[in-house]
């Protein structure tokens, strides 16, 4: 049972692309970086940082006027606002070369600099021919990006600071990471089906609609033509993650796991973890602390189902990133 609950909280290095700059290299406009602490400090022992530059690597150089979005008509065009020249199709047609050698480069995430006219995920600025901005833009690269590698778990570093979208966006990579793995093979349907058992109680914390249409579709597995279901398992798994997992929801899992041993413990042990769910629901404690206590009871019982399952260390610990949620 040790054996297997090691092997279940073992971490695999993930490769993240990342916008150049935060990585501390000197590729900002201004030949400065944005050195992100998260990615290049707690983060550097399990993920393998990739970086991607758009406006160094297309040839803008380093340092280098500056460039924005601007809105012409139904448009939204990059232009350098020191000489007027438009960078639209030059980007473009860079950015769309780039992604199709990243989508060879097996990542597992992505992420970008947030407001960046290139990089920048959501709320960019796109000025208006008057000159006034909106925060309704994206980045040209971001864009292609996004709409090439739908599955892929992009965030940007500014909401990397919020620490549920934190642990969500790992949390995908980590699940985009093993999902990839199951189907870059020669899969079976045996191998969907231990698949999916291990990752219910995790796709259940977060969208149970879509956790029932994944357990159908693996039902029926053999029925399914092998290219069209592994497209539809990919893109519902990866849509359910998506949506963050609430604290009623992990409560409900939780709850579900003690049911496993809640005849085997003793009536102030079965107090104890009410409490302490209870807290947690309230906001009072971390998502860590329910989720300790109830896996220290998994192993005393060398429950195997419930220690087979990602939900229990879906990244690894060090991170700490439950201990803030």
């Amino acid at each position: 049972m040790a054996q297997q609950i090691a092997k279940t909280a073992g971490h695999p290095s993930l490769r993240l692309g990342v916008s150049a700059c935060l990585m501390g290299k000197a590729v900002r406009f201004d030949g400065g970086h944005s050195r992100d602490r998260l990615l290049t400090g707690p983060a550097a022992p399990f993920a393998e940082l990739v970086p991607i530059c758009p406006e160094v690597e297309m040839g803008l150089g380093t340092p280098r006027p500056t460039i924005r979005l601007q809105r012409e008509g139904e448009l939204v065009k990059l232009v350098r606002p020191a000489d007027g020249e438009d960078l639209t199709a030059r980007m473009r047609a860079w950015a769309e070369q780039r992604v199709e050698q990243i989508a060879k480069m097996d990542l597992s995430g992505y992420v970008l600099k947030k407001d960046s006219p290139s990089c920048g995920m959501e709320r960019v600025r796109v000025y208006d021919q008057n000159g006034s901005p909106g925060r309704d833009g994206r980045g040209i690269f971001a864009e292609i990006l996004m709409e090439r590698l739908p599955l892929l778990p992009v965030e940007e570093d500014g909401r990397l600071h919020d620490a549920r979208l934190r642990e969500n966006f790992f949390e995908r990579a980590f699940a985009y990471d093993r999902l990839r793995k199951l189907f870059v093979k020669g899969w079976t349907a045996g191998d969907v089906v231990r698949f999916h058992s291990s990752e219910k109680l995790l796709l259940l914390s977060h969208d149970p609609r879509s956790c029932s249409e994944l357990g159908r579709l693996v039902a029926a597995v053999k029925s399914h033509n092998r290219e069209e279901f592994a497209e539809r398992y990919q893109r519902v798994f990866m849509g359910a993650l998506a949506k963050k997992a609430s604290p009623g929801r992990q409560v409900n899992v939780l709850e579900h796991i003690a049911g496993y041993f809640s005849e085997k413990v003793e009536a102030s042990e079965r107090a104890e973890i009410v409490s302490i769910l209870e807290d947690f629901r309230k906001g009072l404690v971390p998502l860590a602390v329910p989720v300790t206590l109830i896996r220290h009871q998994v192993e005393r019982f060398e429950l195997d189902y419930i220690a087979s399952q990602s939900y229990l260390s879906p990244h690894p610990k060090e991170l700490s990133l439950r201990s803030h949620l």
